[in-house]
């Protein structure tokens, strides 16, 4: 059995399809209900002993300063590519701190800090099943081993959440291949989740664990920010006035 040591959460991202409002407020930070998301995040990281957290940062990276002070072994690492590469940039940047980790995204909100449980067997996502068509990243598995990994969705199978498991064996691989793609090919423009499905799918045996859809939200859009938060409805009209 494999326990989690810490967490490395990706909060460096413009988040332009939420657009207006990132522009003067990082993503992560934004507020659902009152409570920012990131924070949401720490929270569930928190219930489950885990307080050694890397979030990197890159988009209006001051504003993030605050959590250094609020929540205890919160550390910033700064991407300096997020505005040229894609996300594996940032991965790349916190390449040191993989073993025994939780990568997640700093979008997310999540619902049931059950699912940050620190026990783990293997490296592998957090998924949830659906039977619907999806355009989001669905993986096919057999005896809880992902077989397959289709970016462009489908149907009848396991849709990828931004939240995965990496055993220290793993990680050490996935440094190695982070440095080799971000590096010395140059491959910039690809997510970091590329690498172990599909750069060096051979070299990983990824597992699935299974979550329920309302464990976990992750916010794309503005209206889907506003599906879950009613008081964004007014800054919605008041933008479109503008225009």
């Amino acid at each position: 059995m494999n326990y989690i040591r810490r967490a490395v959460i990706l909060a460096a991202g413009k988040g332009k399809r939420l657009h207006p409002l990132t522009e003067k407020t990082a993503k992560p930070l934004i507020p659902v209900h009152g409570t920012r998301m990131i924070e949401t995040i720490i929270h569930g990281l928190h219930a489950n002993g885990i307080y050694e957290i890397y979030i990197v940062i890159g988009h209006l990276k001051k504003q993030f300063d605050f959590l250094i002070n609020e929540y205890p072994g919160i550390r910033l690492i700064e991407n300096p590519f997020y505005n040229s590469c894609n996300n594996i940039s940032s991965l790349y940047a916190a390449r040191d701190h993989l073993e025994n980790s939780i990568v997640l995204d700093g979008d997310q909100i999540i619902y049931n800090n059950k699912i940050l449980a620190p026990a783990f067997e293997k490296s592998g996502y957090h998924c949830v099943w659906t039977e619907a068509p999806t355009t989001e990243w669905l993986l096919t598995a057999q005896d809880g081993i992902v077989t397959h990994c289709s970016p462009t969705g489908g149907e009848r199978g396991w849709q990828l959440y931004s939240i995965s498991r990496w055993t220290a064996k793993d990680a050490r691989k996935l440094k190695v291949h982070l440095e080799i793609e971000f590096i010395q090919k140059q491959n910039k423009q690809i997510y970091w989740d590329d690498v172990p499905m599909f750069c060096y799918a051979d070299q990983y045996r990824l597992g699935i664990y299974p979550i329920n859809a309302g464990d976990v939200i992750e916010i794309d859009t503005l209206q889907e920010l506003i599906s879950l938060d009613s008081d964004y409805k007014n800054y919605l009209k008041q933008n479109s006035l503008k225009d």
